[in-house]
């Protein structure tokens, strides 16, 4: 695992078992960026597949992997009925391990979605041999990784809009998730071990829409770890012992947020959600209270995501906005070096290894792009027959992709 240096900041290396090879949204440093190896360049629908499995439901949460399963959360309908729920795939062979049933949410609650949301949206977090799953405001629990026994599962009501999103991070005894919904949002920690609210801190940011999905980053500042949270009107970092802000940023109305934050080059990338997404370079370094006057490096407002994430190498930040926009921006300016337009429409979050950019459409398109600070451009694309929101996944020698009731292993 990288380790990210710049004077006392540092992005955490999580504690995790050294068989979780991805154990969380955007892979072991939440980034998006691998070191893993012999991962295809090219694969068809049969040509290059290990294999192809059909998911017993459905959902956009990403795999995660570790300990030799591939977990996902899944969200089955039957008569009417819907069961949220957690599935292990064997990684060598795609057999299911163990599939396990944890909730049964109403009517009511299940119609609180977007039509591009799923109700299995959040990705789980591998912590040693504990899964950590998480469906917002219909529930979280925590499974044993060998057999699914469940360990404890809770629910943390919130009014939800769009329904859920918001991936969990466990960092020392807590697990930790974004609850901001309809009114009066939260940052929310629980006791991981026996699923008790440990604290609940409110935003206190005054927007006319209170309703973001973010995903949480844990970095080190200066000796202290931080969870750095986006909400609507703020990204703010949050001590995970108690849940009390350290500091924060206000970007106006932005508002339904999903692109998870990155750190590299001492600088903390953020974007700012709808209507119109920004790009903000946030210098953390002694950072304490609002620092929007004096900690905000650069604001860009071109071709920025509203909902992939994005990658950073080499001091450059590479971004695919929802429309398919990619562009190249220098990491330490924003300076926008260069853009190509990538036919199709994105919500999954790109994964960089070396100079080759994996993507895909949510039409199915799967894309590889090679990038660098001069240009980019695609050298690999294949329609893969379903519509595509998770991110991929890596280890060496394989990408796992998941499509609406697929789950591939290409090569491996």
């Amino acid at each position: 695992m990288k380790v990210l240096l710049s004077g006392t900041l540092a992005l955490l290396v999580l504690n995790f078992s050294a068989r979780a090879d991805w154990p969380q949204f955007r892979g072991p440093d939440g980034q998006g960026v691998s070191t893993a190896r012999d991962v295809p360049l090219k694969w068809g629908l049969k040509e290059g597949v290990a294999w192809k499995k059909k998911l017993p439901g459905k959902g956009w949460s990403s795999p995660v992997i570790g300990g030799g399963r591939v977990i996902m959360t899944v969200a089955r309908e039957d008569g009417g009925k819907v069961t949220l729920g957690v599935v292990a795939l064997d990684v060598e062979s795609g057999e299911a391990v163990w599939n396990r049933d944890l909730f049964t949410p109403d009517a009511g609650e299940v119609r609180k979605r977007h039509s591009k949301n799923g109700l299995a949206s959040a990705t789980p977090y591998l912590k040693g041999d504990v899964v950590y799953a998480h469906f917002g405001h219909m529930g979280s629990a925590a499974l044993k990784l060998a057999d699914g026994e469940v360990i404890w599962k809770e629910t943390f009501s919130y009014p939800p809009v769009h329904g859920t999103g918001s991936s969990p991070v466990v960092v020392a005894d807590k697990m930790i998730f974004n609850a901001d919904g309809a009114s009066d949002p939260v940052i929310v920690g629980l006791d991981r071990r026996k699923g008790e609210v440990a604290w609940k801190t409110p935003r206190k940011q005054k927007v006319k829409k209170t309703f973001s999905f973010g995903t949480p980053l844990v970095l080190e500042i200066g000796g202290r770890t931080q969870v750095i949270s986006q909400a609507s009107g703020k990204v703010a970092a949050y001590d995970p012992k108690d849940g009390s802000e350290i500091w924060k940023v206000r970007y106006g109305e932005g508002y339904s947020v999903v692109p998870r934050p990155v750190f590299a080059n001492g600088l903390l990338y953020v974007a700012t959600g709808f209507d119109r997404a920004s790009l903000l370079g946030i210098r953390p370094q002694g950072a304490k209270g609002d620092v929007t006057d004096t900690h905000v490096v650069f604001k860009e407002t071109r071709y920025i995501p509203k909902t992939p994430s994005f990658v950073e190498s080499g001091g450059y930040l590479y971004l695919v906005d929802d429309t398919g926009s990619l562009t190249c921006r220098d990491a330490k300016s924003g300076e926008l070096k260069w853009r190509e337009k990538i036919p199709g429409n994105f919500s999954s979050s790109p994964v960089l290894i070396g100079n080759k950019l994996y993507l895909a459409t949510e039409d199915g398109v799967a894309y590889v792009a090679e990038v660098s600070p001069k240009g980019g451009k695609i050298v690999f694309e294949l329609e893969m027959d379903e519509r595509i929101f998770a991110s991929p996944a890596l280890i060496d020698g394989a990408l796992f992709l998941r499509s609406e009731e697929h789950l591939w292993k290409i090569g491996g």
